[in-house]
């Protein structure tokens, strides 16, 4: 069965296991309130070419256990490194949206890199938001948590908020078309993380900070990021972490958003393959 007990608590964790068991791993890590039906434009084509393509479901969300505590970044970074270890696998490649790129960043230097060959984070919001020391042009943490209160009280209208959804996807920018059915289809998936877990990671974000981490990843980074994401500003992220991580490729989206990973999504899988490809040859027969 697709599940395993997390190594810091015991919360059964689901996950998908995609492709032939002997090709190159790739491990998803997904956004905030979405499971791994978000990688649908990158898993099954990958997957399909010969790639070994995995996929966590976070706690909270998707067909995860439902629990209140182990929303901590650590905890997050302990559960993913418990599924590298149950299923044993080796010279993954990490891939990470929103706040899995910061799952990653953690799991890799509280767990080192034995079984991690590269990581590709796709509109990441690693190093961090919030305005701190490290990041003294960041975003207001009070306005943040002011913001997160108000969408919390109703969270299906705020899922479905047009305008919301039109930053999200940047869908004022040419290039940018996604169906009204599927926009539907992903606000419903966001609601199944439940009430807990969505204030959650919230908070998380409100206080997250890598940014002495990034420069201990020592292992190749691909960050590829949009010039209109207003969830996570360019400068503010991926080309912070392009600056700070000793051996990384940025690549700059043109009018991609947040949800780049569907308007956006032949081209990132594109862009995977090759940097999974770094050194292997999977079977593409």
């Amino acid at each position: 069965m697709p599940y395993f007990d997390s190594p810091a608590d015991g919360t059964r964790l689901h996950y998908v296991d995609y492709g032939p068991a002997d090709g190159p791993v790739a491990v998803f890590v997904n956004s905030s309130y979405l499971g791994t039906e978000m990688w649908e434009y990158q898993m099954p084509p990958l997957a399909g070419e010969g790639y070994r393509c995995v996929g966590l479901d976070r706690r909270g969300h998707g067909r995860s256990d439902d629990v209140w505590g182990g929303y901590d970044l650590d905890t997050l970074a302990d559960d993913l490194h418990g599924l590298l270890d149950h299923l044993d696998l080796g010279g993954v490649t990490l891939v990470g949206h929103s706040v899995g790129c910061a799952e990653i960043v953690r799991c890799l230097t509280r767990h080192g890199t034995a079984r991690v060959a590269r990581v590709a984070l796709v509109a990441g919001v690693a190093p961090g938001l919030a305005r701190c020391a490290d990041n003294p042009d960041g975003w207001d943490p009070a306005a943040m948590r002011a913001a997160n209160e108000t969408w919390l009280r109703d969270r299906p209208a705020s899922f479905n908020d047009p305008e919301a959804i039109r930053e999200f996807f940047a869908l004022h920018l040419p290039g940018n078309e996604v169906s009204p059915a599927y926009v539907h289809y992903l606000s419903g998936r966001c609601l199944v993380a439940t009430a807990r877990a969505t204030s959650a990671l919230m908070d998380l974000v409100t206080t997250l900070d890598v940014t002495a981490e990034v420069p201990k990843l020592d292992l190749p980074v691909l960050v590829l990021h949009g010039t209109h994401d207003t969830s996570a500003p360019l400068e503010l992220t991926g080309a912070r972490v392009a600056r700070l991580a000793p051996d990384c490729t940025l690549k700059v989206y043109e009018n991609a958003g947040h949800g780049m990973f569907a308007t956006h999504g032949a081209e990132i899988t594109a862009d995977l393959r090759d940097f999974l490809s770094a050194g292997q040859s999977p079977d593409r027969g």
